[in-house]
């Protein structure tokens, strides 16, 4: 068709001059004749190369998304608003918001008739840039959604703070009760056995205080990287039969079968006689604990493998909820917290399990097939290279060698990479650091059989050790990506560890760092107890 009248040439200009938005007119073959500068510029199509163009040959995918509709709604006399939040687009604009995740121009569009003397003669499209409206908006919802998320944690740490004060003050309140109750009654009591039984309820009760304490301190002493292990060569066997024997008493007053099976020449593990015995009892007196009358406790040490053994515990009892079976060894947390909870305890037991396993290079687990259908938990150690039961000695004293083991360290601060440099060199290690995870992957990718072992810090400037420790699972070099990796941080909550894990660690050792515990968990990864995993 022939050109529409002429506009008045201001306007004419106007339009090709406007700055803030998109501006194109077509006739009704919809073949482009304006073109303004401002899509000029943010399509990279100058006015002569879309001019006397027709828009569909211009932007093919407008008909596939269905747009062609909307201009024969226009060439029909209708009105279109393109709305950014149900079309995102108009026409494809890439656009670079620093870093706020865009590649391409949010807009909002508008797309009418263009009318001569009551008649239609073409098309007019407005093209408007919502791109940071949408940016700004995207992150007020994302503020918002963390602010809500904030408060709910809040809440909930909160309710389990009180939750675990009034555990705690029932906990403590109980047997000092009987302590305070039973100590006044001795004053009066003259029967040699009712002062006999009250001694006996007093130091039940004293005990199971002191129990408290203990696990309320060594819990304070692992999350603050102070827990000491005395480690030495350990007949398992023997740990297990000597827990057990405390348990008996308990589960034949309860009326629960024991059943204690132990398979023949075990090798020894390397750990702490005291802590792996703290572990098998406070395993098998929640079995007891929670299985009832009548019901059986079985117990098994045997081989997985050639390289670890394995401590199953089955039991009869009440089971596990299956929602609360992944949270079951987090520390304050119980299955029924209630204030008519049928069994005491401040849900610390079985959190100082699996801490005290993982700090000898094991492993722990829990099964159950739900409420009333019994529970089964296992342990997993690794067995010691030196099969000879020897005395205990102190993680100070150096059971561990790491002579021939090359360790590269990766700390961006000076003193903390120093001081490992120092503790891994008098275990014997040929250790060399370096300050950022950049220099890592260079030394890696440089020499790459150099390294047996990577201990890296999490909370680093610029690239942090969970970024560091995916970059290295997928190098191109085999030997740099399977390079078995330890994550060392200030961060020791049970979260950190898991996210530790998942990003490709193979162990996770909290500040400050015990030497021994160092020591141990890189001889263990050179023995190739667990494989790296690959991106």
């Amino acid at each position: 068709m022939e050109n529409p009248p002429p506009l008045d040439a201001a306007l004419i200009q106007w339009l090709q001059d406007v700055g803030d938005r998109g501006l194109f007119i077509t006739d009704t073959s919809l073949v482009v004749f304006r073109w303004n500068q401002w899509l000029a510029a943010q399509t990279g199509r100058a006015e002569t190369d879309a001019i006397g163009r027709q828009l569909f040959d211009l932007y093919p995918t407008l008909p596939e998304r269905g747009f062609d509709h909307y201009y024969r709604e226009a060439l029909a006399g209708g009105v279109r608003i393109l709305s950014e939040r149900f079309h995102h687009h108009l026409l494809p604009i890439n656009r670079n918001l620093h870093g706020a995740g865009v590649t391409e121009m949010a807009q909002t569009a508008r797309i009418e008739p263009l009318w001569s003397r009551g008649v239609v003669v073409g098309t007019i499209t407005l093209i408007e840039d919502v791109t940071e409206r949408v940016v700004t908006e995207r992150e007020l919802r994302n503020q918002i959604a963390a602010s809500e998320q904030a408060r709910e944690l809040a809440e909930q740490a909160s309710r389990l703070k009180d939750d675990f004060l009034a555990t705690l003050s029932h906990e403590i309140r109980t047997p000092l009760n009987a302590v305070m109750g039973w100590a006044r009654i001795l004053r009066t009591e003259d029967s040699p056995r009712a002062r006999s039984r009250a001694l006996d309820i007093i130091e039940r009760n004293a005990l199971s205080q002191l129990r408290l304490v203990e696990d309320l301190l060594d819990m304070s002493r692992i999350l603050s990287g102070k827990l000491q292990l005395v480690a030495g060569q350990v007949d398992l066997g023997e740990v297990v039969r000597t827990a057990v024997e405390v348990v008996v008493p308990t589960a034949l007053a309860k009326r629960v079968t024991m059943t204690t099976t132990c398979e023949a020449d075990l090798p020894p593990v390397s750990g702490d006689a005291d802590r792996l015995q703290q572990v098998v009892w406070n395993l098998a007196s929640n079995a007891v604990k929670f299985t009832g009358a009548g019901g059986s406790v079985t117990i098994d040490l045997a081989r997985a493998g050639d390289d670890h053994l394995r401590l199953t515990i089955r039991d009869t009892g009440e089971g596990i909820a299956l929602d609360f079976l992944p949270h079951v060894f987090d520390r304050f947390r119980q299955q029924d917290a209630s204030p008519s909870r049928r069994h005491g305890g401040l849900g610390l037991g079985l959190a100082l399990v699996r801490q005290i396993v993982e700090l000898h290079g094991g492993r722990v687990g829990a099964e159950s097939a739900g409420p009333g259908r019994g529970a089964t938990f296992w342990i997993t150690l690794p067995v010691s290279v030196d099969q000879k039961i020897d005395p205990p000695l102190a993680v100070e004293s150096g059971p561990v060698t790491l002579e021939g083991i090359s360790v590269l360290i990766v700390d961006d601060d000076d003193d903390a990479r120093e001081m490992m440099l120092a503790l891994l060199g008098h275990y014997g290690a040929h250790v060399r650091g370096v300050a950022s995870a950049e220099a890592a992957l260079a030394e890696l990718a440089k020499n790459p059989d150099d390294t047996d072992v990577l201990v890296s810090d999490v909370g680093m400037a610029d690239m942090d050790g969970y970024a560091l420790i995916r970059r290295i699972r997928s190098m191109p070099d085999e030997t740099a990506r399977m390079v078995p990796a330890i994550a060392v941080t200030a961060y020791a909550n049970t979260d950190d560890r898991v996210r530790a894990l998942v990003a490709g660690y193979q162990t996770h050792v909290s500040k400050p760092v015990d030497a021994g515990v160092l020591a141990t968990s890189i001889a263990n990864l050179v023995k190739g107890k667990i494989s790296p995993r690959s991106a």
